[in-house]
This record gives structure tokens, C-alpha cells and sequence, in this order.
């Protein structure tokens, strides 16, 4: 499915923002621009996060829930069984312990996908040594990546830095859903985020969605901005198809 979808439907708009209606505003403002948006933990303080997330899927949206959870087996599997009736499409969690990743596969049911976080796009290697993990980051993406298809779930969260490797090992239907983004015109780190790549080369080494926040939350005109980026991924999958 992934290798099937037009590139409007691989640009995941990450609604950062505080507040409910402030999260509704910028969907309005897009004019169209986009069809699948991310609601994580900070709108999840507002009472009215899963009134968000029916309110975007009854409006035709895709809703990814980048919630990440971890816990005993037990409990996020009941919560992603919870989770599977709110309208939701995708849904993050860690990749922590396999039987907590089968768990999660086994209660999404047929509506809402699951995918595990490998590494988060703000670690680099010295970060990983100072948690006390020696393995090379590519490498541990690539172990988690492999376990998460193991225990039955849909895809993983990775950086574009690992995401070819990652497409090798899980074959051409897999969920590869890359954060980290920036466009080309500033194609670099800020903030947080270390492992950081363009729209078009992360979708060209072949990440099946790309999530993008600030370029777009802080644009001028947010709608142009996702266009723009809308066409760096047509970019990306002609030069994966050459």
C-alpha cells in the first residue's frame, strides 16, 4: 500500500500547537493543502484531544495519534484497543519490550495501524552513549525496525539518515514514517532535532510519510509552504523511481 500513495498523502502535517482550536485554525487555514495530520502529546493535555481527532477523521482528514506509548503489555494493549474506535488511522509507540509490541499489533485491530518509534530524531550517537547504549544508531534502528515486524505492526518511526536501510529490511509495504524534516531551502537542524533531512531525499531512500511541523506551522502562509513541500516529494518519488 505504501508504494501506491500520491505524494499529498505521504506529507503528515504535525499539529504542534497548545491548543485545540488553535490546532483546528491552522487545519482551516490550509485550504485543502493537506490530508493527514498529527495530533501528539501536547494537544493531548487539552481536554478536547480526542474531540480533535473526530472532528479532523469526520472531516475526511487521516488523524495520526503520535502518543508513544510504553508501558506493561497489558495496558498498552488495552489502550490501543481504545484508541482503535476514536477514528484514529495511525498511532505511535516505543519499541520497548517485544511482548508489549505484540500486544499493540494484536489489539489495533483492522482500522488503525500501529508503527514503533526506533530513535527519536532529537538523539544522536553521544546522547545514545550518555543513556548507556553503545550500538551504532543505524544499527539499533535497523534491530528495532526488525522486531517491530516480528511482533506484527505496521511500520516503524525512523530518521531519514536510516530510512533506506530500514525499506530494505521490511520490503516495499511497510510504514516508514520519517520525522526530522526540513525543505530544501533550510535543510538543517534546529532546535531538537539532530537526524534531519529534505521532503525529497528522505521519500527518494524510501520513507512512505514524512512528518512536518514548524516549516509549516511558523509559515507565512502555511498552505504554500505544504504545497511546496507537496512538490519536493514528487521530486523524491521520481528519483526513486529512476
Amino acid at each position: 500500500m505504501s508504494e501506491t500513495l500520491a505524494a499529498q498523502q505521504r506529507l503528515i502535517v504535525a499539529l504542534d500547537l497548545p491548543t485545540v482550536s488553535a490546532a483546528q485554525a491552522l487545519v482551516e487555514s490550509m485550504d485543502g493543502a493537506a490530508s493527514y495530520y498529527k495530533v501528539g502529546l501536547e494537544l493531548a493535555m487539552d481536554p478536547g484531544y480526542f474531540g480533535l481527532v473526530t472532528w479532523l477523521s469526520a472531516q475526511g482528514y487521516q488523524v495520526f495519534c503520535d502518543l508513544k506509548l510504553h508501558d506493561i503489555p497489558a495496558t498498552v494493549g488495552r489502550a490501543v484497543s481504545r484508541l482503535a474506535d476514536s477514528g484514529a488511522h495511525l498511532l505511535t509507540i516505543h519499541a520497548g519490550q517485544q511482548a508489549m509490541l505484540e500486544a499493540a499489533a494484536q489489539a489495533s485491530g483492522s482500522g488503525l495501524q500501529v508503527v514503533a518509534v526506533t530513535a527519536l530524531t532529537s538523539l544522536d550517537q553521544a546522547d545514545l552513549a550518555d543513556l548507556g547504549i553503545h550500538t551504532p544508531v543505524d544499527e539499533l534502528v535497523l534491530r528495532h525496525a526488525r522486531r517491530a515486524r516480528d511482533a506484527g505492526l505496521d511500520g516503524v518511526v525512523c530518521s531519514g539518515h536510516e530510512v533506506r536501510r530500514v525499506r530494505a529490511a521490511l520490503g516495499p509495504q511497510a510504514l516508514a514514517v520519517t520525522p526530522g524534516i526540513r525543505p530544501a531551502a533550510n535543510a538543517v537542524g534546529d532546535g531538537d532535532q539532530k537526524r534531519v533531512m529534505t521532503p525529497a531525499a528522505a521519500i527518494a531512500a524510501g520513507a512512505s510519510h514524512i512528518v512536518v511541523g514548524r516549516p509549516i506551522r511558523d509559515a507565512a502562509d502555511p498552505a504554500a509552504a505544504a504545497r511546496a513541500i507537496v512538490a519536493e516529494i514528487d521530486q523524491g518519488l521520481a528519483e526513486r523511481a529512476a
